[in-house]
């Protein structure tokens, strides 16, 4: 009988999956002058341990449990691999041979788990994780994951038969991250954690929070992904995106929900397809970025993306890592901006996900008021600890380094910036000094901002922020948050409900037009008409507009008109340069077949003639941040509910007015000021008949006289289109 046997209670504790330190039993151990062997095998009928190699046997090993658990002595401290025989299932054997997992040394260096634990580990995907690699010849995964409240880690997945008893993890304290690397898992293993929480329970097998890749919905288990980098062909892209998306840029943004904008035409949704349709729109339309809304992987569609559990992975809905890879490498080649929504702010409850991740409260707050979002039924992430701040760092840094993503649209900024976000009086922790902003994540925005201009140059941060926190904009070494743009969410509101108003009532609600200029030049700003005001009954933009069929149509090409003449970058959602009646579903996607009308046909040739208009003229955004770069023609005339401003982008380019005739009635002999004397052309008229509308305008051309009206050296004499927009600049 074989004389070196381990404690009972650790046999027992082990083979009962409660042992938390498998390195303490299995593996190799010295021992007079050899080793002792312990491997836990439950399906093998003989195991040997063999010369790594020569492959002569060193010995064999005895079952010392019934369980699987087996045990022997070699005379050596050669390398050595561990040879079964298995039954093959018609009735023989087969022998299989490998290498012991608990051969191995710790494999993860002490400087990244300093940078783990101090949350400043801007390379967090490459330590945590799967990551096949090569150690000592053998080929293999390194498993790394953290859970500092677990008793016991266990990695589970295709190739061990889902049991947790077969790859129990070794803890790196202090740090509370569990590593293991597995010899022979290969890229497009699948696998999740089984943890035993700090009561002793087994929690429900957890997905990788840092995997690369998930199975597709509804699975959830991660997948190992081949760590050869993308072949990229963007260099001369990633050298030139920064002047592409400087604030005296034209930035015009379609914002899209990528499984939505294919067509149903029963082909499987895929980034390839995706890259075959959409790219060549985009460029016929003219629009400079496109925003894809959440890509991250998430459990539920019906979600859009929002309630995310895969900060790292690309949702396999689409397609695989490198898929995705491939066609933001493609969309650059055709010289268009990516923009991901990134979130940030919460996360769902889902059993295999982040939620109580170690039987704790670990990535959110363990206090409800803190930790717990009323409004979206999700977990708030714990920003002001260490770990978790770095997580979501890196996840944001992730996206920029590794897809080559322009820049990131970070949601529901608001409700990080604010303890009493949505909720009552008494139910909000107040920060430390007593007050309702979050410390924490105010810090948080800071450190990402700083990040990312330090590692992804050029790149961009966009904040979706709903109120009047200063400085979002602010760079933030000076105080602010650092975005370089935020979404003018009170001008989307404003000009919406005026836009909504019946003609005849706009004369009383004049000012909403204007009031977004009171502030316009107080951050960066873009002009978001999104996904979130053609959904919950808010009906489509088509469909907000007052009137019959024509002026529904009239109206809604005036607006665009006003919006791509007005300070600030330009995002449209999809299906809205279509006018599309419905609203929109993420599950039916968009009614294409509307472009067989020549008014929706109409609406899309419009937008793609603002866009060109837009990036060819300066004026019109060159100075979109700068209050020098606008100035009112006609601010008053509410009885008529005109507006007319000047564009200006600099000595060097013409300047451009912009015109608004908000009432179904045409205005003959409209006089107006202008910057100067001589002829001026009719860039864009939204009345014209290219685009659905009665022709009505200034054929093209007019005159204006050396004669001062409303501040302005000079006066033009116009012909208003009911219902419309003119934009003119004086003839080079």
């Amino acid at each position: 009988m074989f004389d070196h046997l381990p404690h009972p209670g650790a046999v027992a504790s082990f083979v009962q999956a409660r042992h938390g330190d498998p390195f303490s039993l299995l593996g190799p151990h010295p021992a007079d002058g050899g080793l002792i062997v312990r491997a836990f095998l439950p399906d093998a009928l003989t195991v040997e341990l063999v010369d790594a190699v020569s492959g002569l046997s060193l010995g064999a090993l005895e079952r010392i449990h019934p369980d699987g658990l087996w045990s022997g002595y070699a005379s050596t401290h050669a390398p050595y691999r561990l040879r079964q025989t298995l039954p093959d299932g018609a009735g023989g054997t087969l022998t299989v041979e490998g290498a012991d997992p608990y051969s191995y040394p710790p494999m993860l260096g002490d400087l990244d788990l300093y940078l783990l634990a101090a949350g400043r580990h801007h390379d967090l995907a490459d330590v945590l994780g799967a990551h096949p690699r090569t150690v000592d010849g053998v080929a293999g995964t390194l498993f790394a994951v953290w859970a500092p409240n677990a008793q016991r880690v266990s990695v589970v997945g295709s190739f061990n038969g889902w049991d947790g008893r077969r790859h129990p993890m070794r803890l790196r304290a202090p740090t509370g991250v569990w590593e293991l690397f597995v010899p022979g898992v290969e890229s497009g293993a699948l696998y999740k954690y089984e943890l035993v929480g700090p009561g002793g329970d087994v929690l429900p097998w957890r997905a990788d929070p840092v995997a690369w890749q998930a199975e597709k919905p509804p699975a959830t288990a991660s997948v190992v992904v081949d760590p050869e980098p993308f072949a990229w062909t963007d260099q001369d892209w990633m050298q030139r995106r920064a002047a592409a998306q400087a604030p005296d840029a034209p930035i015009s943004v379609y914002e899209l929900h990528a499984m939505s904008w294919l067509p149903h035409d029963g082909q499987e949704a895929s980034w390839s397809l995706l890259g075959d349709r959409l790219i060549p729109y985009i460029t016929a339309l003219g629009f400079t970025h496109i925003e894809l809304m959440p890509i991250m992987e998430h459990p539920f569609g019906g979600s859009w993306g929002y309630q995310v559990l895969g900060q790292f992975a690309p949702t396999s809905r689409m397609g695989e890592p490198a898929e995705f890879a491939r066609f933001v490498d493609r969309c650059h080649a055709a010289g268009i901006a990516i923009l991901l929504d990134w979130v940030p702010a919460h996360f769902p409850t889902d059993a295999h996900g982040l939620a109580h991740f170690d039987g704790t409260a670990l990535y959110e707050h363990g206090n409800p008021f803190e930790g717990y979002h009323q409004d979206w039924n999700t977990f708030i992430y714990n920003l002001g600890r260490n770990e978790v701040r770095g997580f979501m760092l890196a996840s944001g840094l992730f996206w920029l380094k590794r897809f080559h993503i322009d820049g990131l649209r970070v949601d529901a900024v608001a409700s990080m910036l604010y303890r009493d976000y949505s909720r009552k009086e008494g139910e909000w922790v107040p920060n430390q000094y007593g007050g309702r902003e979050n410390l924490e994540s105010i810090a948080f925005l800071q450190d990402l901002s700083r990040a990312v201009k330090q590692t992804s140059p050029g790149a961009i941060l966009v904040a979706e922020e709903s109120t009047s926190f200063p400085g979002v904009t602010r760079s933030a070494d000076e105080g602010g948050l650092g975005f370089d743009y935020k979404w003018n969410m009170g001008w989307m509101h404003d000009t919406l409900h005026y836009i909504e108003t019946d003609s005849a009532y706009r004369r009383w609600h004049h000012g909403e037009i204007a009031f977004g200029l009171v502030y316009a030049f107080s951050e960066r700003f873009v002009l978001p008409i999104s996904h979130d005001e053609v959904v919950y009954g808010k009906g489509s933009m088509i469909g907000k507009m007052p009137g019959d069929e024509w002026q529904k149509f009239a109206n809604l090409r005036a607006y665009y008109g006003f919006m791509w003449g007005h300070p600030g970058k330009k995002l449209l959602f999809m299906g809205s340069e279509i006018a599309q009646w419905r609203e929109w579903n993420h599950d039916t996607g968009l009614d294409w077949w509307l472009l067989e009308s020549g008014a929706n046909k109409g609406v899309q040739t419009l937008l793609g003639d603002l866009n060109r208009l837009y990036r060819g003229e300066p004026a019109l955004h060159a100075r979109d941040c700068d209050h020098d770069g606008f100035r009112w023609v006609v601010l008053h005339d509410a009885d008529q509910s005109v507006y007319a401003w000047l564009r200006f982008g600099g000595q060097e380019h013409r300047p451009v007015l912009v015109v608004c005739n908000f009432t179904p009635v045409v205005r003959h002999g409209y006089t107006l000021g202008a910057s100067q004397a001589g002829p001026w052309e009719e860039l864009l008229n939204t009345d014209s008949a290219r685009y659905g509308g009665s022709d009505v305008g200034n054929f093209g051309m007019v005159e204006a006289r050396p004669e001062p009206i409303h501040d302005q050296p000079a006066s033009l004499t116009l012909t208003l289109p009911p219902l419309s927009t003119l934009i003119l600049a004086p003839r080079r």
